[in-house]
């Protein structure tokens, strides 16, 4: 059983008790070290304190010492910090469950300033996508990466390139699809792009017909083409056969085998009865 460190009475102010230990031994261990700093009533404080965010964090379903380890300024935030964290993020409609799996992805969050971090987001989101109020959680359910996003960098390029893609009027982003911001343009976007060029299609049938099917199926950018989306249109250009982007990557390895010997007996069944 892993051992516990005790923490020496002289370290504490008389009237002030000690909290109890955290079944977490690594919390204790980090808890020890806040209370032992120095030896006087204010380190106590600071001790209590620290107790109190990770009791917090534990309430919003945070992993405390995930995320301790992956935002060191945890340990010197406040707690009013966090809750104002809490308090932006549910203004914009996220609510405490959700709110904890998305803080507990990206820890960073916890002590961030929502007034540069969240509502240029929002503002974005809003004026720029056009995406309506009700519908902005959504979006950020759908992809949190969005919250650690950089708007002027990596966001509105995005934008901009899917919109000269063809992604305007009836194809404009919507809650479904604003993940697609999060893809760089350069690694990811326009590589994909260029790969549908390859097997024929022109910038303007793009536009006209298979930026609607990428509508549909915006996770077509987050597939691997090396790894996935080439070895699969190869192996489907070999025998003759074709499938929608979604039904060609969405299934596993085993799911895409057993459908391409599907169509490979219907193709020759067909031709027998021909």
């Amino acid at each position: 059983m892993p051992m516990i460190l005790e923490l020496s009475p002289h370290f504490f102010f008389p009237q002030t008790p000690i909290p109890k230990p955290f079944k977490n031994p690594n919390l204790n261990l980090i808890i020890t070290a806040q209370f032992s700093r120095q030896p006087n009533t204010a380190t106590s404080d600071r001790g209590l304190i620290f107790r109190e965010k990770v009791l917090y964090l534990r309430k919003l379903n945070v992993n405390p010492e995930k995320a301790f380890q992956e935002n060191p300024t945890l340990r010197s935030s406040r707690l009013s910090t966090l809750k104002l964290v809490e308090q932006c993020l549910y203004s914009m409609g996220i609510d405490r469950s959700a709110m904890g799996r998305i803080l507990d992805m990206y820890p960073v969050l916890l002590t961030c300033d929502p007034y540069s971090q969240f509502y240029p987001l929002l503002d974005f989101l809003l004026h720029e996508v056009r995406i309506p109020f009700p519908h902005v959680q959504k979006s950020i359910l759908r992809c949190p990466r969005l919250l650690v996003s950089d708007v002027d960098h990596q966001l509105r390029p995005a934008l901009c390139f899917l919109r000269e893609l063809g992604f305007v009027g009836p194809h404009s982003l919507t809650c479904q699809t604003t993940l697609l911001l999060v893809s760089s343009v350069e690694d990811t976007l326009l590589p994909k792009i260029e790969f549908l060029k390859s097997l024929g299609f022109t910038h303007d049938e793009e536009m006209n017909g298979d930026v609607a099917e990428l509508k549909r199926f915006p996770q077509y950018f987050s597939f691997s083409l090396e790894r996935r989306i080439k070895p699969r249109h190869t192996m489907l250009v070999q025998h003759g056969l074709s499938l929608p982007l979604e039904d060609m990557l969405k299934v596993s390895d085993g799911g895409f085998n057993a459908r391409l010997v599907e169509l490979r007996l219907r193709t020759l069944e067909g031709g027998q009865q021909l």
